[in-house]
């Protein structure tokens, strides 16, 4: 693992930014590419980076002439061509080339828990899932009919101290500490996997140069599976509200009053997913996750308090949650 190098194709992501940490924490010659532009995380000391757009082919091959990959990692694919245009670039370029899946793209909702690696891959609900799924086949054709050198990763709900972990972001906790009540899909007690990505990106780097991975495609996920309720209820607590008013909320009428924000929850969110992580554990003995969402809640909160800026309520959002409290809230007896 030491000296491998490798091309983190963005880098600077929710989930990247601590995988290339701990890359450079494992001893590896990291490459960055991406546009130069700002993201929530800056590149660390001790990375190269190539500014290019990942988008345009001629870009990337300007960018990396004369430099050939242990690994390929590109964490900014979303459609089939996308990943063609990598299959084009890198075929011959890296012993290794990771895409970076989705755990929405398993079967939705599942048939049986947990997940593994060889539920089918089946979401009719979201085109985001679909379109994994179909980056999914065309590289596993590629593998299949050239030997194109694939390993497929599947994140289910990962976070850090930059992201809020349900639909709504600040609004909802903006809401919390103003007493206000807050909309949560379905009864809030079906189960839901959530991830701390430095937990994540322990799996991550043991993936990265290993030859058994080639071929493979396996799902990264945390251990821990609170209730929506225990996740809501967490963050509240971590900023500082210690009964916060809950107003469930169907998905499909979430869905009804808001089909983008309704294509997550039935396509991802309302189902319970629990995840079997033998595989990654196989491939990388000794990975365990350590972060506990009520640990990861108060990171989240102590991150957002100590900028201003980073506080921002989405004003439409918060007024479709009153109106769907106004609508949906219990009423007390007699009125």
């Amino acid at each position: 693992m030491q000296g491998l190098k490798v091309l983190f194709i963005g880098g600077g992501g929710t989930i990247s930014a601590h995988c290339t940490r701990a890359a450079i924490e494992a001893g590896m010659d990291v490459h960055l590419l991406n546009r130069g532009t700002n993201s929530k995380h800056q590149a660390p000391e001790g990375v190269t980076t190539f500014t290019a757009d990942s988008r345009d082919k001629q870009s990337v091959l300007d960018a990396i002439r004369g430099h050939d990959f242990d690994c390929v990692v590109n964490w900014v694919n979303f459609v089939p061509d996308h990943v063609q245009q990598d299959i084009d670039i890198f075929a011959g370029r890296t012993r290794q080339y990771v895409f970076i899946s989705s755990a929405s793209a398993y079967q939705t909702p599942p048939t049986h828990l947990p997940v593994v690696e060889s539920t089918p891959l089946k979401n009719p609900f979201w085109e985001y899932s679909r379109n994994k799924i179909a980056c999914e086949d065309l590289l596993t054709e590629a593998y299949r009919d050239h030997g194109f050198p694939v390993t497929i990763v599947r994140p289910s709900h990962t976070y850090d101290e930059t992201l809020i972990p349900f639909d709504g972001g600040w609004t909802v906790i903006e809401r919390m500490r103003a007493g206000r009540p807050v909309i949560v899909p379905g009864d809030g007690t079906s189960l839901w996997t959530i991830t701390h990505s430095r937990d994540f990106a322990r799996g991550f780097i043991g993936l990265l140069g290993h030859p058994h991975a080639i071929g493979e495609a396996v799902h990264i996920t945390g251990h821990e599976t609170p209730s929506w309720n225990q996740i809501y209820t967490d963050i509240a607590h971590a900023a500082g509200v210690p009964d916060p008013v809950l107003v469930h909320v169907a998905s499909d009428a979430i869905a009804a009053a808001d089909p983008e924000w309704g294509a997550g929850l039935l396509g991802d969110k309302s189902h319970t997913m629990i995840f079997d992580n033998s595989k990654i554990r196989s491939l990388v003995p000794g990975f365990t996750a350590t972060t506990l969402f009520s640990q990861g809640a108060r990171e989240i909160v102590a991150w957002y308090d100590a900028d201003p800026a980073r506080r921002t309520v989405d004003a439409r959002l918060d007024a479709l949650m009153d109106r769907l409290a106004d609508t949906y809230a219990p009423r007390p007896s007699g009125t």
